[in-house]
């Protein structure tokens, strides 16, 4: 229904991209999400084509590869609405751990794939606390190792203690303070 709802700005969006750049309306990824399980997460493509030949799999603030549109849509959380797809899909849920990469995810360690036994999800603590990441990141010489050695175990620690404390009321305020943090 959210879908239904949704369809006509996804519309208007998806035009938009395709106005602003080449390429697919749509950008697909490699995740894992719950026992490791692989499969593509979908998201409006705020890059240019072929992104990922050109930097890190990390977005970071400033980000040359973002296009016009591109940047408008993520400061707004907009390109994830075609992960409600993956959510009918059984693929996510609406909050749990959000999926990485991966790379990411081999380097995982031991208590860091307990987030692994939940379905993975469109928002998240971790990721209301580090929705400007790429902001924290801007600077990094090596994004990909800055974020492994200090983003990916802080955003963990808020995700293992979302799994420790798991309810259905955490989940709903959790959804509430990610509109609340998109709309600051």
């Amino acid at each position: 229904s959210m879908l239904l709802v949704l369809s006509p700005a996804m519309l208007l969006i998806a035009a938009a991209i395709k106005l602003d750049s080449k390429g697919p309306v749509i950008f697909r990824q490699v995740r894992v999400t719950q026992y490791g399980k692989k499969f593509y997460i979908w998201k409006f493509r705020t890059m240019v084509q072929d992104a990922e030949r050109f930097g890190s799999q990390v977005t970071v603030s400033g980000d040359a590869r973002l296009t016009r549109v591109g940047k408008v849509i993520r400061d707004f959380r907009i390109d994830e609405f075609p992960q409600l797809v993956n959510v009918l899909r059984g693929e996510m849920s609406f909050v749990g751990t959000r999926p990485e990469v991966v790379k990411y995810v081999k380097g995982y360690t031991k208590e860091m794939r307990a987030t692994l036994l939940l379905p993975a999800g469109i928002t998240s603590r971790a990721s209301i606390c580090y929705k400007d990441e790429g902001e924290l990141l801007k600077d990094a010489v090596d994004v990909d190792k800055a974020y492994i050695r200090e983003v990916l175990p802080e955003k963990m620690r808020y995700n293992l203690d979302d799994l420790r404390h798991f309810g259905y009321g955490r989940e709903l305020m959790t959804m509430v303070d990610t509109v609340l943090a998109v709309l600051r």
